[in-house]
């Protein structure tokens, strides 16, 4: 009883069915057209594995609204020039909140939406060609913000992604196992 009580909690209420959609597993996305198989992005003489943006909106609307939102990140990602490979979003109970993502081959957008306070923290990930840029002016039209902050980050825009090595595994620790992660070589000063 506490188990489902602690869910409901967390708006997830196992009497009623989810409003989560039914997974595409096996779903294979295409990719870039070119010989590149990083999908990095140059611009302005930059290199950088993607672009990342945290756009924050306060005093929208429709932030509870599940269909709506689902063809908000539709639009978002066919301005953005960017391939969809699955939408999921959890319409949490009682107050209406709503997270999901849409699963991009270029990367992803998320929305978590607190529609009682008229608050959405969205996350904008794209690499190669997309433009997560354009997908401002569609959710400031979908959602009718009273103020709309982006912040922009160029994601490894500081690593030289040549000198990307493998970590190798190592045996498991009593504490805890360390998974292998890539890691940049030390840059000298110039």
């Amino acid at each position: 009883m506490a188990y489902t009580d602690s869910l409901f909690q967390l708006g997830m209420d196992l009497t009623r069915s989810s409003t989560a959609q039914k997974e595409d597993h096996g779903q294979t996305a295409l990719g870039a057209h070119d010989d590149r198989k990083d999908y990095f992005v140059e611009r302005d003489g930059v290199r950088f594995a993607g672009t990342h943006l945290l756009i924050d909106l306060f005093g929208a609307k429709r932030l509870d609204d599940l269909k709506h939102i689902k063809e908000t990140l539709t639009r978002c990602v066919e301005v953005a020039g960017a391939t969809l490979i699955h939408v999921h979003l959890h319409h949490f109970t009682p107050n209406g909140g709503v997270s999901g993502v849409a699963v991009l081959s270029e990367s992803h957008i998320s929305i978590h939406s607190w529609p009682e306070a008229g608050y959405a923290a969205l996350d904008v990930f794209m690499c190669g060609g997309a433009k997560p840029h354009a997908t401002v002016d569609v959710l400031k039209a979908a959602f009718e913000p009273d103020k709309l902050m982006v912040k922009e980050h160029l994601r490894a825009h500081a690593v030289d992604e040549r000198n990307w090595i493998k970590v190798p595994a190592k045996a498991p620790t009593q504490a805890g196992k360390k998974t292998p992660v890539r890691e940049a070589k030390a840059r000298k000063a110039a």
